[in-house]
């Protein structure tokens, strides 16, 4: 056998094994699960009975109907991650649940969080329909998550789960904090063998809380396109123009406090051939003297001008 093809044919069985590694299941055997509870020490007539530390000492009024061994789900718990601004979680709430505080005070709250919700979807060409009268419920069209078997060449479908999710908005009477909880409402796999429309308890919250951390990311990514179109904004912006004095006299209007622009004027005159003379403060008055720049070769090259 050709040794590329050989080392090829190795490389894709390891492959294949990494692929079917149960991330649900703890690594190693699960003998202890098989194991009886020892009978109690049973103390002959005439001798007496030991002393027995009960500080490990486990009841018999457990829930016996639970996962044991391979059954037990080890994976760590879902979250709610709060990581866009002004958002937060409550603590002795176990829903997909999550509130905004007003950010951008010219757009409202709730039809900002819907349009993140609509985004995030479209993503995946899922729709978003309104459930109810009043606009603070919704419901998504299905989507579908398919998982693929064999090898690059001989791919095919192995299964397909569809989910549906409701959006609940929950607004306050200020209408500047909104909540938003998710939940899973439809659920259907299908396989080669056949079906199911159930999902186990554990599977639903953890997809319940990932729906509700991409909408969370979405308002995030929504926050900061937004910051950076007013950034841009301020950038372009025109903060002089001309305008008149309180006596009639012909002036450039600055937008900005006069403050800020008294502190500044140093750096504008020193920049283009200003030479201050004196000063008052009180009437914020400069006494200047103006020499024109020299212009030099470089200047011309790198398109340097001095505007007056």
């Amino acid at each position: 056998m050709n040794r590329k093809i050989f080392y090829f044919s190795l490389l894709s069985v390891a492959v294949a094994s990494c692929g079917t590694v149960n991330n649900k299941q703890a690594v190693g055997d699960f003998e202890y699960a098989q194991q009886k509870e020892a009978k109690a020490l049973k103390i002959p007539a005439g001798l007496d009975k030991p002393k027995s530390d009960r500080t490990f000492y486990v009841t018999n009024n457990i829930n016996h109907e639970g996962p044991i061994g391979a059954n037990v789900d080890v994976r760590a718990p879902s979250l709610v991650l709060p990581i866009a601004a002004s958002t937060r979680t409550e603590s002795a709430n176990s829903k997909s649940i999550i509130w905004f505080d007003q950010v951008l005070d010219d757009q409202d709250l709730k039809d900002f969080i819907v349009l993140a919700i609509k985004n995030n979807l479209a993503k995946e060409a899922v729709e978003l329909t309104q459930a109810d009268d009043v606009g603070l419920v919704f419901e998504s069209t299905w989507y579908n998550d398919e998982t693929e078997e064999g090898t690059w060449l001989f791919k095919s479908i192995a299964s397909t789960e569809s989910t549906r999710y409701r959006f609940t908005l929950e607004s306050k009477p200020h209408g500047r904090s909104v909540a938003l909880t998710v939940e899973l409402i439809e659920y259907l796999k299908t396989d080669k063998v056949g079906g199911s429309k159930t999902i186990d308890i554990i599977d639903q919250q953890r997809a319940e809380m990932n729906m509700l951390n991409e909408v969370i990311g979405q308002v995030d990514y929504q926050y900061r396109l937004k910051q950076q179109e007013n950034r841009l904004m301020r950038e372009n912006e025109q903060f002089v123009t001309l305008g008149e004095n309180a006596s009639g006299e012909a002036a450039y209007v600055v937008g900005i406090t006069e403050d800020l622009l008294w502190s500044n004027l140093p750096l504008f005159f020193e920049d283009y051939g200003f030479t201050i003379k004196d000063l008052n403060e009180t009437n914020k008055i400069y006494y200047v003297n103006y020499v024109e720049p020299e212009s030099s070769l470089w200047d011309s090259i790198w398109g340097i001008q001095y505007l007056l």
